[in-house]
């Protein structure tokens, strides 16, 4: 119980204060990558800059970011004051791709509206954001036309939605990526032909790339679904960074390698982007497969929480990683009494204060 006081009087003080922080934050500089390659850096100061956020996918009850935007926009106001309060500089955004296609080719204005208001919300409170697209989390949200499309034709409609948001997007100072996609899947020939395989807590953050290699290699659907997508943002956007959310196969497969970010597949993604949830004991084990990833680029754990093992457990693991990574992303629902989430809380704003005191990247 004093740990879910503790972190509901942090709310408070977030609430109170988040203007403060909102008004009184810089201008935002480009991110880019750092001279060694292996590190983020500010493209104006020079000064480096370490990804320390919150993915912000849905809130307590389950609801996506796009079903309640709209209609409780003060909500989200609420929250992006609170995040930053908290000491968050990144929060990760799942965009769904059936708000934001009305057709196969025509996007939905009303969502990329939105978008851009979601983008000077962040500005207004020096947040950045990695923006996650192409999302079919609620099966009954994907449209029926699209899941009916073959591989071609559903590739396509990516490309454009990805045109749409980077128009949108190109121009704000607040944009630290894109992310092409959630945990995509690249080889495998589907009995079920499911673009969409496995559930988890009700919603489907997988998704395949094909549902038949057709004689291909997986590294060659990867790469030719990357450079599409890619090549799609640059016809706006030059600048913002790019990477993939991977789900690390060498946690599963010791002796698997990197698909995304191998040297064939990941020309067009400036840095590694991994989703860790270590099990109790095995922490060790999840810092093994994160040294597979240890390719020459800048490494984030853009996914990252307690749900598998203990907070000294997770703990253990974020500062094993350092070695490595240079960024890491949790989770953050908005108010909520769970004694697990408040221990998240509680570590994420002591290693906030942490790095201001100490004056870390």
């Amino acid at each position: 119980m004093k740990r879910i006081a503790k972190a509901m009087r942090l709310f408070v003080l977030a609430f109170v204060f988040g203007a403060t922080f909102a008004t009184a934050s810089p201008a935002l500089e480009p991110i880019v990558i750092s001279p060694d390659g292996r590190h983020f850096a500010l493209a104006g100061s020079g000064l480096p800059f370490q990804p320390w956020g919150f993915n912000y996918d849905r809130d307590t009850s389950g609801r996506l970011l796009e079903d309640y935007w709209q209609a409780q926009w003060p909500v989200v106001e609420k929250d992006f004051t609170a995040m930053k309060a908290l000491g968050a500089n990144v929060v990760r955004i799942h965009l769904q791709l059936g708000k934001f296609m009305q057709t196969a080719r025509k996007p939905d204005r009303q969502s990329l509206d939105q978008l851009a208001r979601l983008l000077r919300l962040a500005q207004d409170n020096g947040l950045y954001l990695d923006l996650t697209g192409l999302g079919c989390y609620n099966r009954k949200d994907v449209p029926a036309w699209f899941n009916a499309l073959g591989e071609k034709q559903r590739w396509d409609v990516q490309s454009r939605f990805w045109e749409a948001v980077s128009e949108t997007c190109a121009h704000s100072p607040t944009i630290f990526c894109y992310d092409l996609m959630n945990e995509p899947l690249a080889g495998g020939a589907a009995a079920d032909k499911d673009w969409t395989p496995g559930e988890f807590a009700g919603k489907c953050y997988v998704q395949r790339l094909t549902l038949d290699l057709a004689g291909r290699t997986d590294k060659q659907v990867a790469k030719a679904w990357v450079d599409k997508m890619a090549g799609a943002i640059r016809k706006h956007d030059k600048t913002h960074l790019l990477t993939v959310g991977a789900i690390p196969w060498a946690l599963t497969w010791p002796t698997a390698k990197p698909l995304f970010y191998s040297r064939e597949v990941g020309k067009n993604l400036d840095f590694i982007s991994l989703h860790f949830y270590p099990k109790t004991g095995e922490v060790d084990k999840a810092l093994k497969a994160l040294a597979v990833y240890n390719v020459g680029k800048p490494i984030v754990i853009e996914e990252m929480f307690p749900l598998n093992c203990s907070m000294p457990e997770l703990s253990q693991f974020i500062d094993g990683s350092r070695k490595l990574a240079c960024g890491w992303i949790g989770f953050y629902w908005g108010e909520s009494a769970s004694p697990l989430t408040s221990q998240w809380l509680e570590y994420f704003v002591k290693k906030a204060n942490d790095s201001k005191s100490n004056k870390k990247p």
